[in-house]
């Protein structure tokens, strides 16, 4: 593999968007920080290529997380090139994240391993619930301990994350969020009830993430109303398809009921300390 400079964006770009279900993140933080680094999620990318035309793409952050998009299966070069990196993680297809971690030896590796259903939605084809009483409504516009105990509760939920992590988390990421104008909140009157977000935007593309309903509110289809409401929105600015992956069954029924169709398996590892990849 090779190792792509800013002059190859316009192909990766091209070649990222024919695998757009499982390229959001690696687009979004192309678009937004680059390959010249000076931010965390800065890229820098190696590329297979026959001829002129890539066939496989290896990104990386600059705080560690991998992004594979290497159909291909081109593992033993992925291996060679990381050499020596310090690794948080690795997202993308759930067949890709397995090969990758078995490659570098980083299948014992402790932290948050999983696959989830992989989700997609044109959203000509949105069906909205009966949305009667509830508004949509700016993260920022919420009581913040409020959502910062949601974001707590979430990440305690799908992460596992325990101690002082989950507080420094949740404190960063709803700072990020609100910063971002990326997510929101679904009230049924005056009453905050569950929360909804973008974890990844493109001018035509949006990928669902952070959704929360509190336990005691949940069962009652607030999560399909919170997404339904934000994914209007986003089609009136212009947006034409959403991609998620869901953490719970009971998650994907709620996307299902406003007209996802599951398309796939998204593979997530995060691990609990940086790993270096070694020879």
């Amino acid at each position: 593999m090779i190792r792509a400079t800013t002059a190859d964006q316009p192909a990766i770009e091209a070649f990222l968007r024919q695998h757009i279900t499982t390229a959001m993140f690696s687009m979004a933080n192309l678009r937004r920080h680059g390959m010249a680094g000076g931010h965390l999620r800065a890229l820098t990318i190696w590329l297979r290529k026959e001829g002129d035309v890539i066939t496989d793409a290896l990104a990386i952050s600059e705080e560690g997380m991998i992004f594979p998009h290497c159909p291909t299966g081109p593992w033993e070069a992925a291996q060679a090139v990381l050499k020596g990196h310090a690794i948080i993680g690795l997202l993308g297809d759930a067949g890709q994240v397995d090969a990758l971690r078995h490659a570098l030896g980083l299948t014992k590796a402790a932290g948050h391993v999983t696959t989830e259903p992989l989700y997609r939605l044109a959203l000509n084809d949105l069906i909205m619930p009966d949305v009667t009483g509830f508004t949509l409504r700016p993260l920022s516009d919420a009581p913040r301990d409020l959502v910062l105990g949601w974001r707590r509760a979430y990440l305690q939920e799908t992460m596992q994350m325990q101690g002082d992590t989950v507080d420094t988390t949740a404190i960063k990421e709803i700072d990020s969020y609100s910063a971002a104008d990326s997510h929101r909140v679904l009230y049924q009157g005056d009453q905050p009830v569950a929360m909804t977000g973008f974890n990844a935007t493109l001018p035509d593309a949006v990928q669902i993430g952070g959704v929360y309903t509190p336990p005691d509110q949940r069962a009652r289809g607030l999560a399909r109303r919170a997404v339904a409401l934000h994914l209007a929105q986003a089609r009136a600015a212009g947006v034409s398809e959403a991609i998620l992956f869901a953490a719970t069954v009971h998650a994907a029924k709620a996307y299902e009921a406003i007209g996802f169709a599951r398309i796939g398996s998204f593979g997530i590892a995060i691990f609990e300390n940086p790993q270096v990849v070694h020879g």
